[in-house]
């Protein structure tokens, strides 16, 4: 049976590449990088090389990228950290949208639940956040704006310097997640304005377990974590040397191939939509039509059309030898529709009846031909089930 992967939003496989460039931390440069003898000057030399190229790849200096364990800790970072600092200046009000990841949701909640002030604004149909409603959200008490630059599920790219200008303009700060958009479309954090960026490398074929977070130069964030001097007292803990020249190493990669792969996976992506929208009539493609990564379809089944159940999909095209995913999210054993396609005005059935698939360096032209033929038969079956 034929393997296919399309689950590359969730995580991608280590590149070769960079597994070479990573291997000799593993073993001869063993230093702790905050050591003083020669060992940690080798660490410390490497690490500060990595440090340096990912700051070049965002537009940013090097002593604005700080290391954190992935996407998640850096987004709590952004959050809590500015928030904690801004508190000072009686500024206590975060503002956000109803679609982030629940790495920035959740750190919201956990604000709210401190009687912070969380506002998480509505988005049209495409998933774009309503700007109108910042410009009213954001006011003196605002600490900080945080809207994602492209959105995990459906793909939709977010206006965030347009979000930047309005947080500007009221005091706060600016954040956003950059953890699906770098290494596939630009990320620079001086054209988009933000004082907080997130980045992760097991998205754009890096090791899992390694982030970084892009603080502006003069943005006041307190560390989360204590015990430690390390990444300038903002992220305490010894440094992963490994995984961040890892980290440096897939990130150069995917900027110097962007523009051929993603034109390349775009086309496939195009492709299959084609495929499913001409044998399936009542598809309904979700997302911005154009302002979307090319990595990224998702697909939900309009329930007045087809009642189908979108875990059964997941399950029956794996069957298939299809890796996908739901618009689903698996709560206490039970399959909850996404917040996202919510927010965007799916009804609950349609919501659930969703498959997202995600391209990368691995799919060819010939796996979209299976990957529709495939779903044309599952749900012929289920049809008649």
């Amino acid at each position: 049976m034929r393997r296919v992967y399309l689950d590359h939003t969730a995580t991608t496989p280590l590149d070769p590449r960079v597994l070479e460039v990573m291997r000799p931390y593993f073993g001869g440069v063993f230093g702790n990088a905050s050591s003083i003898h020669s060992f940690g000057r080798d660490a410390k030399q490497a690490l500060e090389g990595a440090r340096a190229s990912i700051a070049s790849l965002l537009g940013a200096d090097p002593g604005e990228v700080f290391f954190t364990s992935g996407g998640t800790e850096a987004n709590n970072l952004a959050i809590f950290g500015t928030t904690q600092a801004a508190a000072g200046h009686g500024r206590t009000k975060v503002v956000s949208s109803q679609t982030e990841h629940h790495a920035v949701l959740e750190p919201i909640e956990v604000l709210s639940g401190q009687g912070r002030d969380a506002v998480l604004l509505p988005v049209d149909s495409f998933g774009t956040v309503d700007l109108g409603r910042l410009q009213e959200e954001a006011d003196g008490k605002t600490a900080l704006v945080s809207i994602m630059h492209a959105n995990n599920e459906v793909g939709t790219i977010g206006l965030v310097r347009e979000a930047a200008e309005i947080a500007h303009a009221a005091g706060a700060l600016m954040h956003s997640d950059a953890v699906q958009s770098a290494g596939k479309i630009p990320v620079d954090v001086r054209e988009l304005g933000v004082d907080l960026l997130t980045v992760s490398a097991h998205k754009m074929y890096g090791p899992k377990g390694i982030g970084a977070l892009y603080v502006k130069r003069g943005t006041e964030i307190s560390p989360v974590l204590h015990g430690g001097g390390q990444e300038r007292g903002r992220r305490p803990g010894t440094e992963n040397v490994p995984l961040v020249v890892g980290f440096a190493e897939a990130f150069r990669l995917a900027v110097l191939e962007r523009e051929e792969e993603m034109r390349r996976v775009g086309a496939l992506r195009d492709a299959l939509e084609a495929r499913i929208r001409s044998a399936l009539p009542a598809a309904i493609v979700n997302g911005h039509p154009s302002r979307r990564l090319p990595t990224i379809l998702s697909i939900s089944i309009d329930n007045t059309k087809l009642a189908l159940e979108g875990e059964m999909l997941v399950i029956q095209m794996d069957l298939h030898g299809v890796a996908a995913t739901s618009g689903s999210a698996c709560s206490s054993g039970s399959m909850q529709p996404s917040h996202v396609l919510l927010a965007m005005g799916r009804d609950v059935a349609t919501a659930r009846a969703t498959l997202r698939f995600s391209f990368g360096r691995s799919n060819t032209e010939a796996d979209i031909d299976y990957v529709a033929e495939s779903l044309q038969e599952v749900i012929t079956a289920m049809q008649k089930h």
